[in-house]
């Protein structure tokens, strides 16, 4: 018995290993033997409306009905608690009831990182050999990861400043020099220029990238944390990045109240 049972952990260790090896034998490759991550892909959680477990909720105008509602969904917080400091929370509370006048996102601003990574827009990733190029569906953002010797970024910006390095097949992009103007959903959850993002790409399958983002901000958190989720590789026929230049559906919120003369 104890010897039937041996065989059959050893079997099932062994496949296991197999399985792996025949798995990472199969993830696309650059010619260097890094991992390719070239191609186009996009979150299917509802994390951009809130990186937090939330029920389905009505929509900011009763007007619209169901449409603009809420959806509910499971959160992308490795142990579902953000730790805000009290201060700082109560700064949250305020934002997510007026998220709809608030939230970056309203006013077609860059969504910085990692909102753009799980906005329900998709993502293009073009990889070279000492530069990744990533550029989002929304409000044309973009950004370029440095592969080479790590530089400090000139000034605050949207999407930050990132350079990457590997640790074995998996990606690691360090981000910083983000401004304080973007937040992480439309529930509120914000933070301070102090952001410092570190995120870690690697593949599940040849179609599915694990991403994980670990966050810091001492002004706004007491320590960091996590959000986890999976980026699906588009697979539609002619899938392709498309334009959504949001900037003129945001032009009347933002300058309306500069005419001369009234909208009619």
């Amino acid at each position: 018995m104890f010897r039937a049972l041996a065989v059959l952990i050893l079997s099932l260790v062994t496949n296991s290993a197999f399985g792996q090896a025949a798995q990472a034998q199969r993830i696309p490759r650059m010619p260097d033997g890094k991992p390719n991550f070239t191609g186009l892909w996009q979150s299917m959680t509802t994390a951009n409306w809130d990186i937090q477990d939330h029920i389905a909720q009505p929509g900011p105008f009763f007007q619209l009905g169901a449409v603009g509602a809420i959806p509910g969904g499971q959160g992308i917080v490795e142990g579902g608690e953000i730790p805000y400091r009290p201060e700082a929370l109560a700064k949250k509370k305020e934002n997510k009831a007026n998220w709809w006048k608030l939230d970056p996102e309203v006013k077609c601003y860059m969504p910085g990182v990692p909102r753009a990574t799980y906005m329900p827009y998709p993502i293009q990733i073009v990889q070279g050999t000492s530069n990744i190029a990533i550029a989002y569906e929304y409000a044309t953002s973009n950004r370029v990861v440095n592969m080479g010797k790590p530089t400090e970024a000139p000034t605050d910006t949207w999407m930050g400043w990132s350079n990457g390095h590997w640790e074995g097949d998996t990606l690691v992009v360090d981000v910083t020099g983000m401004n304080d103007q973007t937040w992480f959903d439309r529930a509120g959850n914000f933070h301070s220029e102090a952001l410092h993002v570190v995120e870690r790409y690697s593949f599940r399958n040849p179609d599915v990238i694990n991403y994980e983002a670990t966050i810091e901000d001492p002004m706004v958190f007491t320590r960091p944390w996590k959000i986890s989720l999976p980026l699906y590789r588009r697979l539609d026929k002619n899938a392709q990045l498309t334009e959504f230049k949001c900037v003129e559906f945001a032009e009347e919120l933002l300058y309306g109240d500069l005419r001369r003369q009234p909208k009619k």
